[in-house]
């Protein structure tokens, strides 16, 4: 049985949280070590995301004191899709199964277990699924549900409820790995893969301590990312609205001129200053939305790498998969 575990944790400013969260993700290796579940060569992975306080030097300090923990120091800030994506290509090579968690233990751990099972049972994507929003408030929890059913609306598959707390294969790496895309979106991105794959329900908890890493205009920004990289039914929608105006535009025509030769006119400029605005604005709408497909399209055709590796700390008996 291939059971190599290795944990993958994007870190951005979690010096409030790391040590909590390593010393829970290490009892819960080492227990699934006794367990058998899993092999005692499975490691535990933090990934640093250009922190600007004191979160690598904890994660040297860990790893010196039990090879367990592994870093890997991105040279720059390079964003949580990006830092999870470094973590899961750089070891991809190593484990036979990735589960990526967020460094806030927010997710519960203990839905590992179920992971690991649904793996062994020949999953090779198993996605950890929120059961409620109970902590969330209304506006975050009718904005976050209203978003994955308006993905799903434009035609992006997603697994209703789920971040990036999932287990993968090495199979689905390398599938993974495939892809190719500048600007990154995950949630949307790991199912087209297509192998096996499963659900685990858990019950998310309130953060340990500090804040959150994304805030509403964060959360905003990857909403958009997922909407604009893997769909282009926004485009559609407005050639569709243009078509419905135009036509709109005809009706409005034959209405003047049946008014006009049964003797009617009309007054007022108020009628056609609203006209005026709704068009230029939503002419303004259009062409911000083609520019940022534009924009994007610009960004992959230049290739540019989506992160840079400055240092990873390992053991000795690990291959390097830079």
């Amino acid at each position: 049985m291939h059971n190599c575990l290795y944990i993958v944790v994007p870190c951005y400013n979690e010096q409030d949280v790391l040590l909590e969260t390593a010393m829970q993700l290490r009892e819960k290796v080492l227990r699934l070590v006794s367990d058998k579940k899993v092999s005692r060569d499975s490691k535990i992975v933090f990934v640093n995301d250009g922190s600007k306080d004191s979160t690598w030097d904890l994660i040297c300090q860990l790893h010196k004191q039990d090879k367990i923990f592994i870093g890997i120091d991105l040279s720059r800030n390079r964003g949580h899709q990006n830092a999870l994506l470094a973590g899961l290509m750089a070891v991809r090579g190593s484990a036979d199964m990735v589960i990526s968690i967020d460094a806030d233990l927010q997710d519960d751990i203990n839905a590992m277990d179920e992971m690991i099972k649904k793996y062994n049972e020949g999953c090779d994507i198993v996605y950890g699924v929120r059961n409620s929003r109970k902590h969330d408030s209304f506006l975050k929890r009718f904005s976050a549900e209203g978003y994955y059913r308006f993905m799903n609306f434009i035609g992006v598959e997603m697994v209703f409820n789920h971040a990036d707390y999932r287990l993968m294969s090495r199979r689905a790496l390398e599938a993974l790995s495939q892809f190719n895309e500048v600007n990154l979106f995950l949630r949307g991105i790991i199912p087209m893969i297509g192998y096996k794959s499963d659900v685990v329900y858990y019950e998310r908890s309130k953060r340990l301590a500090g804040e959150s890493k994304y805030p509403a205009r964060k959360m905003l920004s990857l909403a958009f990312q997922g909407i604009t990289s893997l769909s282009i039914k926004p485009i559609r929608m407005i050639t569709i609205l243009g078509v419905v105006m135009f036509l709109f535009s005809i009706a409005m025509f034959i209405y003047t001129l049946i008014r006009f030769f049964g003797g009617f006119t009309v007054t007022g400029w108020s009628s056609l200053i609203v006209s005026v605005w709704a068009i230029g604005g939503l002419v303004m709408l259009s062409i911000g939305v083609v520019g940022e497909y534009i924009g994007k399209i610009y960004l992959e055709t230049k290739g540019r790498p989506k992160f840079i590796i400055k240092e990873i700390l390992k053991s000795e008996e690990q291959d390097d998969n830079r």
